[in-house]
């Protein structure tokens, strides 16, 4: 009797070694993931303005293409502007209200109304809101990056991972995956804040001779 209870006690001890671990793993994952988004929120509360360049690569998976671009970004409170260059150029405005995109080869101009449920429409948006990531979404970590899961409908938006910077602006990129798996991975350089970016930088005034479409 004495040689069986030893047995089970010490098979308790044993899967309990082994379950331990997994538990703790998972807490200190958790812990990882509420440090990191403590600190984005501190550092987007000092911020007033953002600039510095970046390269997107978006993969479209049903057609297995993938393209990369390069440029600029401005982001002021909800107000954002990003320059893609490269042999399609194109210049993306958001006021908070709509949405521009402006094709100059093309002469022409998309304005359509922007808002939280069609945040597919630019997922770069995202980062004018990540100062209220617990609000906007669920958190988890996964390889030292920050998984989040729209509480609520964001347009095709199913998932956006992070990863962070320890020092300077907390956001090193960002992945953003929609309901057809197709994919866009935003590297963000050369990130300056508070440099007092005119207002003016953010709106879009047609040229001459550019035809503006509104939806």
């Amino acid at each position: 009797m004495k040689m069986l209870l030893s047995v089970i006690v010490c098979s308790i001890v044993i899967l309990g070694g082994a379950f331990l671990p997994r538990c703790c793993q998972a807490a200190n994952a958790d812990n990882e993931a509420d440090k990191k988004v403590a600190a984005i929120h501190k550092a987007y509360k000092g911020i007033q303005d953002i600039n510095g360049s970046f390269v997107q690569k978006s993969t479209i998976k049903d057609l297995k293409k993938t393209e990369i671009y390069k440029g600029q970004f401005f982001i002021k409170a909800k107000k954002m502007r990003w320059e893609y260059k490269g042999e399609k150029p194109q210049i993306v405005y958001i006021t908070g209200r709509e949405i521009i995109i402006y094709q100059p080869l093309q002469k022409q101009a998309f304005k359509a109304p922007f808002n939280h449920a069609t945040y597919g429409q630019a997922p770069i948006a995202l980062l004018s809101g990540l100062g209220n990531i617990d609000q906007e979404f669920f958190v988890a970590m996964k390889d030292e990056k920050l998984i989040l899961t729209p509480k609520t409908p964001m347009g095709n938006v199913t998932q956006v991972e992070l990863a962070t910077n320890d020092e300077g602006f907390p956001i090193k990129s960002l992945s953003v995956t929609d309901k057809l798996g197709n994919r866009i991975d935003i590297a963000l350089n050369s990130v300056k804040t508070n440099t007092n970016i005119r207002n003016a930088l953010f709106i879009f005034k047609a040229p001459e001779g550019v035809a503006v479409l509104e939806q």
